[in-house]
């Protein structure tokens, strides 16, 4: 087993949360840094963290870090690198990334040299001049951000939050990785009636299902890494079979409605197609009128903001039709995410914790109502 060092990025506000879920699947040496947790560990590290993470966009292997001013100090720090102990005589290696704050601000010259430092590095390492590069895809990535870069090894392909459950979404498709997130604010752990009255695609709760039973979430696609020969095929199956063991079975009470029908059905189609159709109720409601499907429970959603779906003074409107419709709902813990920075106002009431997001590249709040009887806002 090799040691690595493992970098995971993160959508913003997300790297507390992915940094906690990978001290619980006791990987080591877990570091919180600014959008990105590193941590340490083997191929079996690996392999538990692409199938088992919820929060992380994706898990790369970190294969140097260095300073570099110059062309030629990117050249060197490049070469030094140990690229043959994960990268063969015939594998792929394209090259992507981007600059932030650095005397090197030219993505594609960066690029060229990174290339040509890896192929003179490659190619003397194997004895050949040239690389046919007709075998395995590995993707090399770099960041430079104030002349410091890391270079890195993608093994997760596509992005962590495609789960595979949502081939096509609605208007306003949330990640994955955000909605998982937002729920784990909630403490959710499926023992409450779960509800999102703006459902769209699903992504809610199907997310709200898939942590009710501890359903790994990458169990239904596939990972760059399993093509790497240097890792085995059963330790991604013994992976999984542990993943498939510690899932729950029980009776849960998540709903998801929407006004719109088109939406209810796709979200239908994606809960099936994630494995949780049964145990999500989907009904078309107008969510200022329809009735609490509970004394308690947790309501989690994210309706309509101006900048997509609708005027924004329509959008404000829904936000005093929703804040009077809740307004005596006090056994709920409501938490809703929008870009509007007055949300507050129009919902009728403080929120009792405010934490930011991006949704896509719309900066969001995440109000959270959890309880407690603050007062409401002065119109």
């Amino acid at each position: 087993m090799n040691e690595m060092l493992f970098a995971v990025p993160t959508l913003f506000g997300l790297e507390g949360l992915a940094g906690d879920e990978l001290r619980r699947m006791d990987l080591e040496n877990v570091r919180v840094e600014d959008r990105r947790v590193l941590f340490t560990g083997d191929e079996r590290a690996l392999a538990k963290a692409n199938i088992c993470l919820r929060t992380g966009e994706r898990i790369m292997v970190v294969l140097a870090q260095f300073p570099a001013k110059t062309f030629e100090e990117l050249f060197q720090g490049v070469y030094h690198a140990e690229l043959e102990r994960y990268i063969p005589a015939d594998g792929q290696f394209p090259v992507k990334g981007h600059c932030l704050n650095s005397q090197l601000m030219s993505v594609s010259d960066c690029q060229a040299i990174i290339k040509k430092a890896a192929s003179r590095r490659l190619g003397e390492k194997y004895g050949i001049s040239w690389l046919p590069e007709t075998g395995v895809r590995f993707q090399l990535h770099f960041t430079i951000l104030n002349d410091q870069v890391t270079l890195s090894l993608d093994t997760s392909g596509q992005g962590l939050h495609k789960r595979g459950y949502r081939a096509i979404g609605n208007d306003a498709p949330l990640h994955e990785t955000l909605a998982a997130g937002m729920i784990q604010l909630t403490r959710y752990r499926g023992r409450e009636f779960f509800w999102d009255p703006f459902c769209g695609s699903g992504t809610i709760p199907i997310e709200a299902a898939l942590i009710a039973i501890n359903r790994a979430p990458g169990l239904s696609r596939r990972f760059a890494a399993e093509e790497f020969p240097w890792m085995p095929k059963e330790i991604w199956d013994d992976v999984k079979t542990e993943a498939r063991d510690k899932e729950f079975h029980g009776d849960y009470r998540i709903l998801g409605s929407d006004s719109d029908p088109k939406c209810v059905s796709l979200a239908m189609a994606n809960a099936r197609k994630a494995g949780v159709g049964k145990l999500i109720t989907f009904k078309d409601g107008d969510a200022t009128k329809m009735s609490l499907p509970s004394d308690a429970g947790i309501l989690v959603c994210n309706p309509p903001y101006g900048e997509r779906m609708m005027e924004q003074s329509a959008a404000k409107r829904l936000y005093q039709a929703l804040g009077r419709h809740l307004k005596f709902a006090n056994d709920w813990k409501k938490y809703v995410i929008t870009s509007e920075p007055e949300f507050e106002h129009y919902f009728g009431k403080r929120c009792d914790k405010k934490r930011k997001f991006y949704n896509g590249k719309i900066q969001c709040n995440y109000y959270m109502y959890t309880g407690g009887n603050r007062k409401p806002v002065k119109k």
